[in-house]
């Protein structure tokens, strides 16, 4: 089995990301399955950053907490990652540039700025003589490099995308004379299929689009500022609106605005963002109004640490708001999930004309992965009772808010027809006049949380790997998945069978599903990067039933198969062994 793990790292400016995303296209395209994420510091320039890419004959969906090949452009980055090499580890530096300390480690001396010089008359395309390098020294095929290069390089003129080629084609030349014997080799060949090679945000982004998304307003604000970037760099064709306006607070305020008057609308923000736009949230609760809300979590309280990631946010994206209203809480597990749970967002925010947050967080926002292309024939756009003007002229007493045994009221636009169409903030009668009068705040409270009921039938139940003769289950939420997962294997591997069981769709919470799977085995662990157990605590309140343990992350960094492995109790790992 193939597993090729890269890490780039140096600091911010000096082309890590390219390198990154470059290596990561040249390998799906290669025939490799391939997952990459980034770490990077809160700052223009200067700081470490790093970019991590896995490759492998198999499914990969998570980073690895060892690598093959380091290549530092800095010192710093030998002294940050020099104990995460393999065995067989090779570091690619430039001794010219940045000395020659580095005992005890195995050296490829590669002069990159000197070959960026050479080969391209400019040494700020050291980067792309470090891509090349790295395929050099695998033995991949330089011309899939090409290929990737002059696409990552098409906006620039001619002489940029000729310098940058001729940069690659030095460094790969340089290291291929000089790859050590028995080191990882490639085979050749661009063999991949339709797979595209996305970040969580970039299928989010394309969900959107999909879905019919016709408004955007949001803030910049990381880890959703690409999202931001990627719809607004599209707009027009898409034929959407998309607005940065001055905060949150307006970014919310106009979305049910833009929702109130007909159009599919979205914003997305982080923690600090969406606290200020609870209010507006509410907003949309009381007036029944469609709204998409796209919550990047990151770790807190306040600012925290603005560019990693973390699980922190479920129980405030679940309560928060003043009073109750029915809304839905998805947090897509991967790239694919990002697509298709964007959609269903979308749907269920017209059908049931309430608030929807999709959770995800830095990991999966800013992570790439392969996927196959997405199926549009699954698409389908749901706006639920949204009356056609040939229905709204056929009224002669239109009531917003009219109680329906669904809880969901027919809903008419502003200026369609003769219909007057009126909304408030305040708790109001059918017709959406504000009333402070105890029996109709009692019905229309009740009608609105009577939409549970059909939203609970609308939640797919949670992903379950069930084995035969399972002792223990392991639990997590959201973008922990492909960690989990290869957690499952490998202690299968150990002869430890588990079960895995795994919630995208959180809210309303599937209790009862979750219930039966927690009895099928003795001991059950939720995972999470959050300090809390949050999704723990979730389980006992909706459940009443407690796991046996927990392994949580709150460092900022995601969580790997290995983390798992190595914070299991050992309690957990013995008595459930099998001989």
């Amino acid at each position: 089995m193939l597993d090729l793990n890269i890490l780039v790292g140096g600091e911010a400016g000096q082309g890590i990301q390219t390198i990154g995303f470059v290596l990561g296209k040249v390998l799906v395209r290669s025939g490799l399955q391939v997952f990459a994420d980034q770490d990077y510091e809160s700052r223009i320039r200067g700081g470490h950053n790093f970019f991590r890419v896995r490759a492998s004959d198999r499914a990969v969906r998570a980073q690895s907490e060892k690598v093959d090949i380091l290549v530092a452009l800095d010192s710093r980055t030998v002294k940050l990652h020099k104990n995460e090499l393999k065995e067989n580890g090779l570091v690619i530096l430039d001794k010219q540039a940045l000395g020659s300390d580095f005992a005890g480690l195995q050296i490829l001396d590669i002069p990159l700025e000197k070959l960026a010089v050479e080969s391209a008359g400019d040494k700020i395309t050291a980067n792309s003589v470090a891509a090349g390098a790295v395929l050099g020294l695998i033995g991949g095929d330089p011309e899939v490099l090409f290929k990737v290069l002059a696409a990552q390089f098409a906006k620039n003129n001619e002489n940029v995308r000729a310098e940058n080629l001729n940069a690659a084609r030095s460094g790969y030349d340089y290291t291929a004379q000089r790859r050590p014997a028995g080191f990882i080799k490639l085979a050749q060949g661009e063999k991949a299929g339709p797979n595209m090679f996305l970040s969580g945000n970039e299928a989010l982004s394309m969900g959107a689009v999909a879905g019919g998304c016709k408004f955007v307003s949001a803030y910049p604000m990381t880890p959703v500022t690409s999202i931001l970037e990627y719809l607004a760099g599209r707009a027009k064709e898409c034929e959407m609106v998309v607005i940065q306006p001055e905060d949150e607070i307006s970014a919310i305020n106009m979305v049910v605005g833009a929702a109130y008057t007909g159009a599919r609308a979205m914003t997305v923000t982080s923690g600090s963002g969406y606290a200020l736009m609870v209010e507006g949230i509410g907003l949309a609760g009381i007036t029944e109004t469609p709204a998409v809300i796209v919550l990047g979590q990151r770790p807190g309280p306040a600012v925290g640490l603005p560019t990693r990631t973390e699980q922190g946010e479920l129980l405030f994206a679940i309560r928060s708001g003043t009073g109750e209203s029915p809304r839905v809480v998805l947090a897509p597990a991967d790239v694919e999930d990002a697509f298709y749970l964007t959609i269903k967002a979308l749907n269920l925010a017209e059908q049931y004309q309430i608030p929807v947050i999709i959770l995800t967080d830095t990991h999966l926002a800013n992570s790439m992965t392969d996927t196959p292309e997405f199926d549009l024939s699954q698409v389908k756009i749901e706006r639920g009772f949204l009356l056609a003007d040939k229905e709204v002229s056929l009224l002669t007493n239109y009531q917003r808010f009219a109680i329906s045994e669904s809880g969901v009221s027919p809903r008419a636009l502003p200026g369609q027809g003769q219909v007057m169409v009126a909304a408030d903030s305040d708790e109001h009668d059918e017709s959406g006049h504000l009333t402070e009068k105890a029996e109709i705040r009692h019905r229309q409270n009740a009608k609105r949380l009577k939409k549970y009921e059909g939203l609970r039938k609308e939640i797919s139940p949670p992903r379950f790997i069930k084995r035969r003769g399972a002792v223990v289950t392991l639990i997590g939420w959201g973008s922990t998945y492909g960690a989990i997962a290869e957690a499952s294997g490998l202690l299968l591997e150990q002869g430890i069978i588990n079960n895995v069981l795994h919630i995208s769709e959180i809210w309303p919470f599937p209790a009862e599903f979750v219930s039966e799977a927690l009895q099928l085995t003795v001991k059950s662990v939720v995972i999470e990067s959050n300090a809390t157990g949050q999704l723990a605590y979730l389980i006992r309140a909706e459940t009443g039933l407690s796991v046996s343990g927990q392994v949580n992350r709150w460092d900022g960094r995601p969580i790997s198969a290995s983390f798992i492995l190595d914070q299991l109790k050992k309690g957990i790992i013995e008595n459930g062994r099998r001989a």
